[in-house]
């Protein structure tokens, strides 16, 4: 079984530490790919290279066989209310064994946790039958996939596994739901609020489709691993041209999670249906996510991100938890993320056998005095060298 120097384990901490104290809001991970490449060049890579996109990408490993890909984000939500932090979101503060801070969780640690996977695999000379790459790439929380969509397309790198640092505290996760951001907008006609008769308001036609939007979350499919699709609306806006005029326009942002069988015509199409019922003047699209990465490279991708799940007894997730076992030296728990990651695309959209490892607690991500135990972080470096060595041997 690999184990991590005492040395090494305080350079983990080091680098996790650091990363934390290096802000990188979406948008603005320049600062800690350089931080990162650094750190990769230094752990026995046998190539480090950032893309066009400012992915940040090493390889170890003499090749002519498998190729396994370690992928997580560089970037993180903000700060939020900096009042609700008892620690200093970029301080990197230690106490009590854990290490505080804005990415701690999501995803910080396990980044520095792979390129010490790396270092250990490196000096301990162990054997391979294949190639390691690492990838840590940009904007995952605007756009989940996009970037690594990238990567693999322009890159012309072609994995044959994929395992996201996203946290899971430890365990094995197969899965997750998906989901579609639609954009609804309902029409009027303008007039005076002092005569609201004599026009036809935007806003009352939006509430009474989401009323229809409430009586359709009860009825949505239901997967016996994934649970329930879910449909939420999370921003309303009208527009009128002035205070005292009647809204022609109203438009609402709808959060609609897709499980499995649910797709995003299928989320379109239920929306259209509750429009007809009505008898609303409205549509319903799917709005792009365009991003301009910290290199000055633009993104465009639909707001679209499918459901998936690796069964059981897919042999990916018989070799990882084999690999984690022995890491550990208990059985680890089977679990899914409650949110959507970059699985949507490797899996979902590329079939690309993917599963999830990583230190944290995901119910401590995007959350204040968020934290993660410093002990963790060391064990998954160690679960992604074991993991290495179970799926290339």
């Amino acid at each position: 079984m690999l184990e991590l120097p005492s040395s090494d384990r305080q350079a983990l901490y080091d680098l996790a530490q650091a990363l934390i104290c290096t802000p990188s809001v979406s948008g603005n991970e320049g600062n800690a790919a350089r931080l990162l490449a650094e750190a990769m060049r230094y752990s026995g890579f046998d190539a480090v290279w950032t893309d066009r996109i400012g992915n940040v990408i090493g390889r170890y490993g003499a090749g002519h066989g498998p190729v396994l890909l370690f992928e997580g984000h560089m970037d993180t939500v903000d700060v939020g209310d900096r009042g609700a932090w008892t620690h200093d979101p970029f301080g990197g503060e230690i106490a009590d064994g854990f290490l505080y801070g804005r990415g701690a969780v999501d995803m910080k640690s396990s980044l520095a946790a792979m390129v010490h996977g790396i270092k250990l695999l490196a000096d301990a000379r162990a054997p391979l039958v294949g190639e390691v790459y690492v990838a840590f790439v940009v904007q995952e929380e605007p756009c989940e996939g996009l970037a690594v969509q990238t990567l693999l397309k322009q890159e012309g790198l072609q994995p044959d596994f994929i395992v996201l640092g996203e946290p899971t505290n430890l365990g094995v996760y197969t899965g997750q739901r998906g989901r579609v951001e639609l954009q609804v907008s309902t029409y009027g006609r303008a007039g005076h609020a002092a005569m609201p008769q004599d026009g036809v308001n935007a806003i009352g036609s939006a509430a009474r489709l989401i009323f229809g939007i409430e009586l359709l979350a009860l009825q949505l499919l239901t997967d016996p691993v994934l649970g329930q699709g879910s449909i939420a609306v999370t921003q309303i806006t009208s527009s009128a041209s002035s205070l005292n005029t009647i809204p022609d326009l109203c438009t609402l942002v709808l959060d609609r999670r897709l499980t499995l069988g649910e797709t995003e015509t299928r989320a379109i199409t239920e929306i259209q249906q509750i429009i007809r019922r009505e008898g609303i003047r409205g549509d319903v699209t799917t709005p792009d996510c365009a991003l301009t990465s910290y290199t000055g490279h633009v993104m465009r991708a639909r707001k679209y991100f499918p459901p998936w799940l690796l069964p059981d007894e897919a042999p990916l997730v018989r070799q990882t938890v084999k690999a984690i076992e022995r890491t550990l030296g208990a059985h680890p728990r089977l679990g899914l993320w409650p949110f959507s990651t970059d699985g949507a695309y490797t899996m979902g959209t590329a079939g690309i056998p993917t599963i999830g490892f990583g230190p944290g607690d995901e119910h401590a991500a995007h959350t204040a005095d968020e934290r993660v135990r410093l002990a963790d972080i060391a064990t998954a470096a160690r679960g992604y060298a074991q993991l290495a060595v179970e799926l290339l041997k």
